[in-house]
């Protein structure tokens, strides 16, 4: 239940706070006065998308807060909030913070939320119906949604949804794997052909790295032997006679100082080293290959190896990775008979299980539908439809099993309707009128109302179309919500505003050349004088006032 608003610098509100009891609040003013700012806040709250040009000129956020009392019937409410964290023993309080930059932040009894948790809980506190709603009626898809609703199989026909999505997975899969068979055996000799191709290549990665090395020494050998060679005879004969004579004059002078010991030692290990090089060069100039031979197969072997790169992957590595898949797939091309045959069956068993679950969902949708056509009939008939017809239609389709179903399942309706005896029933679309269409909505929210856990109603002009006698029927409908639920309604009729537990007055004042919209809560005097003027606006008379009072009398 509603138990307080509080909305700050939104639109033309600046700032207000008003609290509500149980039973019927009805809010009432001139159009234009701000009655639908206060819906709006209320939008805000469920999620709804917001824009910066909503806050009030001169601030810089606007805030729109919330406080629920959960009743004992909503404990799937205080369940998902313990799920979430969320103490709400004291009551829940929801608050939405926009800012003028255009983000939101969303808080549930002071803690960071994000918009779908705040959205979900919503959903199961109030319900809003405005005049707008009536065109779903206009609309047969959105008939199946009232008949699962108000029969309580929405959980039955998210399994079918799953199952359905299961089943055209299989179906995809299977239908891509036959495709696949019918070009199993191209298929097969072009990856015999890559992967034999690859496997007879005989690749090792970094290969082609190493026979760059190979070309180039190749290519160069005679530089690499003369070079060589120059560089062997120079440092031998540097280090023959003239290598032996420094160490030796380097041994006597350390006799004479032994300070020279280290010197001559370092000197020593040099001239080993350098003769040691000496013979490794000799070594590498003995080694080098002057093989054009070797030089023809390395450079053909790298051309190869290109190629290979070229047409399977960016480096050897990638090559042998398709070589490794090509085979893979040559794998599972010589499986493909078991894996389709297993298919098949996986397809034929969900489709069967799918076929099976919806056939019971359109059953129990009938049998709810003729309840939901009872139900709404006697709605119609207290809303001054005595004689009106009203039928759920399931029409037949072309086609069977699976190919009939869908996410929502076999089922096509529509809701069949008359206003009046003697008149052909048609689809709703093309009969009823907006103040049909307003009772009708009425009488499915009503109706949903008792299903649900949801205790807070509330209706935005949803009288639009009707008056007289349809007015009162209306009001008498919307009062026997109100024994047990909480119920707002805004609205412009007498008739129902009469009937209402509390009264608030939505008033649109200027002040310091700034526009503001208030809601006062209205004393039974004053609530006199508000009747009366929503009957007669300016011209109110005596006769006016003795009527609101003959109105107020029958709250009851």
């Amino acid at each position: 239940m509603l138990k307080e608003l509080l909305i700050t610098n939104l639109a033309l509100i600046e700032k207000l706070h008003v609290s509500f009891r149980e039973g019927l609040t009805v809010l009432t003013g001139e159009t234009g006065a701000g009655k639908s700012i206060i819906l709006q806040a209320i939008h805000l709250l469920g999620g709804g998308k917001a824009a910066s040009s909503w806050i009030r000129s001169g601030a810089e956020q606007a805030t729109v807060e919330a406080l629920f009392e959960l009743v004992p019937k909503q404990q799937l409410v205080r369940n998902r909030l313990a799920e979430l964290g969320i103490d709400s023993a004291e009551g829940l309080i929801v608050k939405r913070v926009i800012s003028d930059k255009g983000t939101s932040r969303y808080f549930m009894n002071g803690s960071l939320a994000t918009a779908k948790v705040v959205g979900e809980v919503m959903e199961q506190l109030l319900s809003v119906a405005s005049q707008h709603d009536h065109q779903q009626l206009l609309h047969a898809r959105s008939h199946l949604d009232f008949i699962d609703a108000v029969g309580g199989l929405w959980s039955r026909r998210e399994a079918v949804a799953a199952l359905y999505e299961r089943w055209q997975r299989t179906r995809a899969d299977y239908l891509e794997l036959l495709a696949r068979e019918r070009d199993k055996e191209q298929r097969r000799d072009f990856l015999q052909f890559q992967a034999r191709e690859i496997e007879e290549a005989g690749l090792v990665p970094g290969e082609d790295e190493a026979l760059l090395l190979e070309r180039d020494r190749l290519r160069a050998s005679d530089e690499l032997i003369s070079l060589g060679q120059k560089s062997y005879h120079l440092l031998a004969e540097a280090a023959g006679k003239n290598f032996a004579l420094l160490r030796k004059y380097l041994e006597q002078m350390a006799a004479f100082d032994p300070s020279l010991a280290q010197l001559a030692e370092e000197v020593a290990g040099s001239c080993f080293l350098l003769e040691d090089h000496a013979v490794t060069i000799r070594n590498y100039v003995e080694r080098v290959a002057s093989d054009p031979t070797r030089l023809d197969a390395v450079t053909a072997r790298i051309d190869l190896l290109q190629r290979l790169k070229r047409k399977y992957g960016g480096d050897l590595a990638a090559v042998i990775a398709f070589g490794q898949e090509a085979l893979g797939e040559l794998a599972e091309l010589e499986a493909m008979d078991e894996r389709l045959t297993e298919l098949e069956k996986e397809v034929r068993a969900s489709e069967q299980l799918l076929v099976r679950e919806a056939v019971l969902l359109s059953e129990e949708r009938r049998a709810a539908a003729a309840l939901l056509a009872g139900r709404i009939r006697e709605s119609l008939a207290s809303l001054c439809f005595e004689q009106a017809f009203f039928e759920i239609s399931f029409k037949e389709q072309e086609g069977e099993g699976a190919e009939i179903v869908g996410r929502l399942g076999m089922d096509k309706v529509e809701f069949i309707f008359s206003a009046n005896p003697g008149e052909a029933a048609k689809p709703l679309a093309r009969v009823a009128s907006g103040g049909e269409l307003s009772r009708l909505m009425l009488a499915l929210k009503t109706l949903l109302a008792q299903q649900d856990q949801v205790e807070t109603v509330i209706f935005d002009e949803i009288d639009a179309g009707i008056s007289g006698k349809a007015a009162e029927a209306v009001a008498r409908k919307i009062r026997e919500l109100a024994a047990h639920h909480q119920v707002f309604c805004i609205t412009h009729l007498p008739q129902i505003a009469a009937r209402a537990d509390d009264h608030f007055l939505v008033r649109k004042t200027v002040s310091e050349e700034r526009t503001r919209t208030s809601i006062i809560p209205l004393p039974v005097e004053e609530r006199e004088k508000e009747l009366a003027r929503m009957l007669d606006g300016d011209s109110v008379s005596e006769q006016t006032l003795a009527y609101v009072r003959k109105l107020m009398e029958r709250r009851g």
